[in-house]
């Protein structure tokens, strides 16, 4: 059958409108954000927020009952040792409470004797900590011993230095207590005056009975520390708590200087604690106690931080944006773009961060993956990058 020059034209013509409504009605690009797999320094952390406190701070109390006059101290104001920072006139005592105070006195007593007890023990493990150093530093310049050894025979000298220190000042604490309780003893007339006497020196954080009032003893009257001397406190939950060790770096932000501090872990405290959430969720918290490298003066007590601890940190590391994976049937996947196409791609990936995760296999440097992948988007789709000209 012979076809006519009429039949082929029209052919054409619809073959030509077919094509053209192909190319209208087929779907545009589906448009997608994109990363390209990298390599790098990848750090994992575990963030957190805490607070500043005074490392060794003193809580004065009133040891009698009694009225307290008017404390004349600014909060902020330096105080010097054994200066007289408060006064309280106490009333005679009645039998019942001269047994009472005497009872106390030898409270006092016993507890100075076992912080003395202590600061004895602690002298002693200071001393063979001090030789062990000294002896580990001979081996060390010898290349006997390793530099682990080494570092770990310092930070036990170090650490028990701080505990004999702290041992000292418990030691005068308690005897403090005990000077006030004999005190109280003593005040067998009418109108006696006590003074009370800043325990160290320091500045005055905190005025907690600022005018003149009666007061029971040990009403808390204010409260005394080195505001140079400060330790940060974070709380973490209890489950992420064990993954925290003494030693590891802690980067403190949003303090308020623009900068970030640095320090080290010194303590995770043994004892967690119940804290409500802003949902009203019962979680259990553990503090982790960060010494600073370097004391900042601007910061004070109980001032708020935001800290990131550093749990892991490793050197040219192939990694992929946390936001381009997803759970498929058999593990992780990404949508990985070939050509102007994407397709899902498992990979299997190691140590994961806030915002990248490590990559061990499926992916190569330099490929491009979709981040925040939608829905919509589904195996072999055409898409097309925003901000791409192509």
């Amino acid at each position: 059958m012979k076809i006519s020059k009429t039949q082929r034209i029209g052919a054409i013509a619809f073959l030509v409108v077919a094509a053209i409504l192909i190319v209208v009605m087929r779907p545009s690009p589906l448009q997608v954000d994109s990363e390209s797999v990298f390599r790098g320094e990848l750090i994992i952390t575990l963030d957190g927020e805490g607070s500043t406190r005074v490392r060794d701070s003193y809580t004065v109390a009133s040891p009698v009952n009694g009225r307290v006059e008017r404390i004349r101290l600014e909060e902020g104001e330096v105080v010097r040792k054994n200066s007289v920072v408060a006064r309280v006139t106490s009333p005679p005592l009645n039998a019942r409470e001269f047994e009472e105070a005497q009872a106390r006195a030898r409270s006092a007593e016993a507890l100075l004797e076992a912080v003395r007890a202590g600061e004895r023990q602690v002298e002693i493990d200071l001393r063979q900590a001090e030789r062990k150093f000294k002896r580990y530093s001979n081996l060390y310049r010898k290349g006997a011993v390793s530099s682990e050894t080494y570092e770990d025979a310092r930070t036990a000298w170090q650490v028990l230095q701080k505990q004999y220190q702290a041992a000292r000042l418990n030691v005068e604490s308690a005897r403090y207590d005990l000077d006030a309780a004999r005190s109280a003893i003593n005040q067998s007339e009418s109108g006696t005056s006590v003074d009370i006497s800043a325990p160290d020196s320091g500045r005055v954080l905190r005025i907690f009975e600022k005018s003149e009032r009666v007061v029971p003893a040990g009403t808390p009257l204010f409260e005394i520390g080195d505001s140079r001397n400060i330790e940060v406190v974070i709380d973490v939950l209890s489950a992420d708590a064990v993954k925290v060790e003494p030693g590891m770096q802690v980067q403190v932000e949003e303090w308020g200087g623009g900068t970030v501090l640095f320090g080290k872990v010194r303590t995770v405290e043994p004892a967690a604690f119940t804290k409500i959430s802003a949902l009203g969720i019962e979680e259990k918290r553990v503090n982790i106690i960060v010494d600073l490298a370097d004391d900042e003066v601007k910061l004070g007590d109980n001032f708020r931080v935001q800290a990131k601890i550093v749990l892991w940190k490793g050197e040219d590391i192939l990694q992929v944006p946390v936001s381009s994976i997803f759970r498929g049937n058999e593990g992780w996947n990404v949508f990985m773009i070939n050509g102007s196409r994407a397709e899902i791609v498992p990979i299997t990936i190691g140590r994961r961060g806030a915002y990248y995760a490590e990559v061990l296999d499926g992916l190569e440097e330099g490929e491009e993956v979709v981040i925040h992948p939608t829905n919509d988007l589904d195996n072999g789709m055409r898409v097309k990058v925003r901000g791409d000209g192509k």
